[in-house]
């Protein structure tokens, strides 16, 4: 620990997705603890730089692409130039791939600390046993990166910052659409980068019927431009006229209209996660091939998962499932039912 403790310049190599980038803010504010004074950066895809934009705990945010900008060995090598050039003294990989590890050697980073993983033991000077496999939430799997190399830990919640101007944003939409503060304002997140967590569509077409002409509620379809023919489909499967807010809004503006909701249904996404870090009033989130113990919101004091038994070991990881009856088993009144539970608390 000795090495560590006079560390003054600090990388953080981050991991790929929206959610489990969002799961290391954690791994970053505690890292910020353990050195107030150091210089700290964090490397990621730029897909998941909204995520750390405006993170107080970072200096620097280093955007990495390997499939793309630096997909190539000239780029690989000018990534590797732009990270030497930065004298680094110590890396925290959170990413577990053997070329991370290498890139940071060949940058001439003197500590390199990591799980130790696919062949890459020669490449770590600290290197971190690998859990159990799903043994630990996500959360968890990063710090525990940095607590097994001698950090100390104070807490483990998630950051995700939005700006006023964000916020305003969002303002702006709902009073543009009709949405008064009165109103029982509840957001659809029907997309997902992995189809088997996605609930089938004609679900959501159903659900959001009942939610607006049931329980009254004022529905907003939220979601990357692409997921709006999904939106379209959905809104064209229904009696009711939700509005549709795919590709209205970044990630960041996402982030405040979740806050300003009054419920927020989704599957297990990374807009789950956002939603859950700035505090929307209530979530309810659909699992079907996930655990809740390993990709679960936390916390989870204001969430409620709906999950059902179907007879397969969860986490279950079969991509060509053809029947995705895990999710096909939540149906419209199970959601419905906790919707009434949370208008009447």
């Amino acid at each position: 620990m000795s090495d560590l403790k006079s560390a003054e310049r600090i990388l953080i190599f981050n991991v790929n997705w929206l959610g489990d980038v969002l799961f290391s803010t954690a791994t970053i504010r505690n890292v910020r603890r353990n050195y107030p004074d150091s210089y700290i950066a964090c490397v990621i895809p730029s897909r998941c730089y909204p995520i750390l934009k405006g993170n107080s705990y970072l200096d620097e945010v280093i955007i990495f692409d390997e499939q793309d900008r630096h997909r190539g060995m000239l780029e690989k090598l000018n990534f590797i130039n732009l990270l030497r050039s930065k004298k680094f003294d110590t890396v925290f990989l959170l990413h577990r791939s053997f070329s991370r590890a290498l890139i940071c050697r060949l940058a001439g980073i003197r500590q390199r600390i990591g799980y130790d993983t696919k062949k890459r033991s020669f490449l770590l000077t600290k290197k971190i046993v690998m859990p159990k496999a799903d043994s630990l939430h996500r959360i968890d799997f990063y710090l525990n990166v940095i607590e097994k190399a001698g950090l100390r830990l104070e807490d483990r919640y998630l950051d995700f910052i939005f700006t006023p101007e964000e916020d305003k944003y969002a303002g702006d939409f709902l009073n543009k659409n009709g949405v008064g503060k009165d109103d029982f304002l509840v957001l659809l997140n029907p997309g997902g980068n992995w189809m088997l967590k996605r609930w089938p569509k004609d679900y959501w077409a159903v659900l959001a019927d009942k939610l607006i002409g049931e329980i009254k509620a004022k529905v907003v379809i939220t979601g990357s431009i692409s997921d709006l023919p999904l939106a379209s489909q959905i809104k064209a499967a229904m009696k009711e006229k939700p509005l549709v807010g795919c590709g209205v809004f970044n990630i960041k503006q996402l982030a405040a209209l979740a806050k300003r909701s009054d419920l927020f249904i989704t599957a297990d996404t990374g807009p789950m996660h956002i939603a859950n870090a700035v505090g929307a009033k209530k979530i309810i989130a659909i699992f079907g091939p996930t655990d809740k113990e390993i990709t679960g919101p936390y916390p989870d004091t204001n969430v409620v998962i709906l999950q059902k038994d179907v007879g397969c070991v969860i986490p279950c990881y079969k991509v060509n499932c053809r029947d995705n009856r895990c999710m096909k088993a939540i149906i419209p009144d199970d959601v419905l039912m906790e919707v009434r539970k949370i208008r009447k608390s």
